[in-house]
């Protein structure tokens, strides 16, 4: 089942972020899903088969020789299974020297046997001869979604005989997925003739020589081979297992194992697909005081501040949850919930809430006395200013603390945390505008109050939790207060010249056009550019160019690829072909620029901070961080942000070569140190000592190589990799990458070491202490610990950067207000920071932003900061 799901979902459109593919896994756990989910059993188990040969093989050498080796994209997916049913707490059962149909048709019989109803799951068609009135087989007939119920009517009314019968029809007919050859010229229909006439196979051979005409003696020639066909095409019944069929209960599934599986595999939609399916009982441990007295404002006699004073004093902990909405930079705030820790909860509507309610709850919630616990703070921030209120105090996000403790997860909704931490399920539903919120009986007021008072109570468990990880410094000194400062980087926005992006889209517009025909033209035809089938006819086909990657849909003709080929051939064609690509997606951002510019003028993207798991923020509605910068098309787009009314410039200011300066630090190598520490250009120094010429010998194509390496080495870069991404032999690129590493070894013992450590500790740590736990480090399967590998070269590296950057924006922003300053930020790009700077305030800000970024941490070499101004940020570039 495992393999016919693999060829039913292609593979490359089913992988983790890490290069493991999951086809397989996904579509048989998407079909054991849906079985429980539909079938309800009260028993479940799982065969295997195992690695080496049964007592089948022993009998005849070549039953199912013909089998070829599993796709490389397959390997490893078995194992995965495996991992998917521990956590889910199923029984799985294999034997050596038996299949696992010899399993499962042990257990069926001695199911029935019991009194029980039982369905086998099974791609073999053998298992149909277990079929009887108790017994149905469900047979895959399309992927392994659809399924068809075989019971004795479905099996009679298909090969015209009783499913005990149905091994005299595959002897006869032979079995090709097996290697078991038929008698020549005899089919289905005159096998069952056969059987039904003479009441079994064995009765047929003992009247061969009755058969008359050329299926007769065909018969008769290949006696032997029908003979040993019905021995091995005969299920077990009586496979001694460590289990019998009445121990098979279904477990409850081990959530929190199924959590990290899934958190690693990426598979969020079947997470809740599978937990949607549990009993409501059972699988969750029951949690003391779960009920929340909660009421609403109306129903108060003395008001919200009475509430207030009695739940929400100086110190009390208190638990806020708004309704509402948030994007481009503003929202709304229709109505709220306060909860407390024993459990008290009190709902407010806003739009109802009476003059003296709403100016004690504007007053609490300003004071910074009065600590606050909220799920995603920033969003909450933008819902209540759109109403006229103040957020402040906030001292724990459950939304960042579940980030910093599992960094590696696809989503920390309040529901998950809850269920993972509490032991709580709390249901799901989904509003018209697609956003989850959580329903419990009794209306929204109830749910508010639940949602408010399970904040609460998350605070300690999971605040316990990432201590514990050593994460929560990180979320009070630098998550909690750069939310702070992008939420207001998300109000201000950046102003946008809208004329100047309407004349870019127009003239991307044009560029596509003029490069497709230039394509057409090389070909002297036109064609679908987009069509990745019609480049296939044309590339391979009529311009017979190199084959790329097979794909399940011919070759592939994905941009990389492309370029390789375009390097090869030259062909104009080609360079057309990704010129009319590039023009597209530029003209596509210059549209999605266009559609984000609010009625202020300005383009409010939204940042994020639990989405990469290293740490570093990233941009939507629209992708700011994502905007060209090394090509002429991409900074003419940079031109497109200018500085805004009321202001003087625009200042850009980043880190120089930050990454190369962590790695000198965390290795410690002294060349590296002493590159820094000279002020030479880093490149031309290490080329210098790389070559073994003067840094004013260096040549471009040496600086290039060496660049290239210092930055691969802390992604694990390969020889290969380095070989291929320079164009040169991969003997040149180890000789280059060996003597790198005989002059800096400090860099080599780093690189060793690092993966050591983790492996040893499950995890890798940034200069701050920014954990990412790397499981698959220790993992049976190749391709995923040399993935985890390589994350745990590059988190330490990347990670301490981005936190560099965010403790940078912290200082800033700070130091901005402290000076009294109009100047302000605008964007965060990864190491690089854009401020809109007030006027006469240009010196200032440049000498008060080189002293906050140059002190955001401390390391061996100094952090080199850069700094320009101008009108827009493609002039304040520098």
């Amino acid at each position: 089942m495992a393999f016919r799901a693999f060829y039913a979902l292609p593979a490359e459109n089913f992988s983790t972020t890490t290069g493991q593919h999951t086809n397989a896994v996904y579509g048989f756990l998407s079909m054991l899903i849906k079985l429980l989910d539909e079938e309800q059993p009260t028993h479940l188990a799982v065969a295997f088969d195992m690695s080496g040969g049964t007592f089948r093989t022993e009998q005849y050498a070549e039953y199912k020789a013909n089998r070829m080796a599993a796709p490389e994209p397959f390997a490893g997916q078995i194992d995965l299974i495996h991992e998917v049913m521990t956590a889910m707490n199923v029984n799985v059962l294999e034997k050596q020297g038996y299949e696992a149909d010899d399993i499962l048709a042990t257990l069926a019989v001695a199911g029935a046997k019991s009194g029980m109803e039982v369905l086998v799951i099974s791609g073999d068609r053998d298992t149909f001869q277990v079929v009887d009135d108790d017994i149905t087989v469900l047979y895959p007939i399309r992927g392994v979604s659809t399924l068809t119920r075989m019971t004795p009517a479905a099996v009679l009314e298909k090969y015209d005989l009783p499913p005990a019968r149905y091994p005299d029809l595959a002897a006869l007919v032979g079995e090709t997925s097996d290697n078991l050859p038929g008698v020549p010229g005899v089919g289905p229909k005159t096998a069952a003739k056969w059987v039904n006439l003479y009441d079994g196979l064995d009765n047929v051979i003992a009247n061969a020589d009755q058969i008359k005409g050329k299926a007769g003696q065909s018969l008769r020639d290949h006696l032997d081979q029908v003979i040993r066909n019905r021995q091995l095409n005969h299920l077990l019944l009586d496979v001694e297992l460590p289990m019998q069929v009445g121990e098979l209960q279904r477990r409850p599934v081990d959530r929190e194992a199924v959590h990290q599986l899934f958190d690693t595999l990426e598979f969020d939609v079947l997470r809740d697909r599978l937990f949607a399916t549990l009993p409501e009982t059972a699988p969750v441990a029951p949690s003391p005081g779960a009920d929340v007295d909660v009421v609403a404002l109306a129903d108060l006699p003395d008001g919200l501040e009475a509430w207030l004073a009695e739940h929400a004093g100086p110190g009390t902990l208190v638990g806020l949850d708004i309704t509402g909405t948030a994007a481009q930079g503003s929202g709304d705030a229709w109505s709220v919930a306060l909860g407390d820790a024993d459990r008290h909860a009190v709902t407010v509507d806003l739009a109802e809430i009476p003059p003296a309610d709403e100016a004690s709850f504007a007053a609490w919630l300003a004071d910074e006395a009065r600590p606050k616990v909220l799920h995603e703070a920033k969003v909450a921030w933008h819902e209540l200013r759109g109403r006229g209120f103040e957020l402040a105090g906030v001292v724990f996000d459950t939304a960042l603390a579940g980030y910093l403790a599992h960094p590696d997860q696809r989503r920390y909704s309040l529901a998950d945390l809850s269920l993972r931490y509490l032991r709580r399920e709390l249901a799901t539903d989904t509003e018209p505008d697609g956003q989850a919120v959580l329903s419990l009986e009794g209306g929204a007021d109830r749910e508010a109050g639940q949602r408010a008072a399970t904040l609460v109570e998350l605070t300690e468990v999971l605040g316990a939790d990432l201590k514990a990880r050593g994460g929560r410094h990180l979320l009070e000194e630098v998550e909690l207060p750069v939310q702070c400062v992008l939420r207001e980087m998300e109000r201000v926005g950046i102003c946008a010249d809208t004329s100047n992006l309407e004349e870019l889209r127009g003239g991307f517009d044009e560029a596509v056009e003029r490069h497709a025909a230039a394509a057409y033209e090389a070909i002297g035809r036109e064609v679908n550019l987009s069509s990745p089938k019609q480049l296939q006819e044309v590339l391979f086909g009529e311009l017979e160019m190199p084959k790329t990657k097979k794909t399940k849909t011919g070759y592939t003709t994905d941009a990389d690829a492309l370029a390789e080929l375009y390097a090869k051939t030259e062909h104009p064609f080609l360079e057309h072909l990704l010129a009319h690509r590039d023009q597209i997606r530029l003209r596509q951002t210059a549209e999605g620029l266009l559609k984000s510019i609010s009625p202020d003028g300005r383009i409010h993207t939204t940042f994020h901070q639990t989405i990469a798991a290293t740490g570093r923020l990233s941009s939507t509605e629209p992708n700011l961080q994502n905007i060209p910068v090394r090509s002429d098309d991409g900074l003419r787009i940079r031109e497109g942000f200018v500085v805004g009314d009321g202001y003087e410039a625009l200042m850009t200011a980043d880190y120089s070569q930050i990454e190369m300066r962590i790695m000198a630090h965390l290795s410690g190598d002294d060349g590296l140190i002493e590159a820094f520490r000279s002020g030479e250009d880093l490149h031309s120094f290490v080329g210098s000592s790389v070559f073994e010429v003067g840094t004013d010998e260096v040549t471009p194509a040496q600086r290039s190589k060496i660049k290239a390496m210092s930055y691969g080495l802390a992604y694990g870069l390969s020889a290969f990799g380095l070989s291929r991404q320079l164009g040169i032999e991969v003997a040149e690129a180890r000789t280059l990458m060996d003597v790198y590493f005989e002059r800096f070894g400090g860099v080599r013992d780093y690189l060793t070491t690092v993966v050591d450590q983790a492996r040893r500790t499950g995890y890798t740590e940034t200069i701050m202490g920014r954990r990412r736990y790397l499981p698959d480090l220790t993992s049976d399967n190749r391709q995923r610990r040399d993935m985890a590998e390589r994350m745990a070269l590059n988190a330490p590296i990347q990670g301490s950067a981005a936190d560099i950057i965010k403790v940078a924006m912290i200082r800033t922003d700070r130091a901005l207000t402290q000076a009294g300053c109009r100047s302000r930020l605008l964007l965060q790009v990864h190491d690089e920071l854009v401020l809109e700077v007030s006027p006469g305030e240009a010196e200032q800000v440049d000498e008060l932003v080189r002293r906050e970024m140059g002190a955001a941490a401390e390391l061996s070499v100094p952090l080199d900061i850069s700094v320009g101004t101008g009108r827009s940020w493609r002039d304040a570039a520098h």
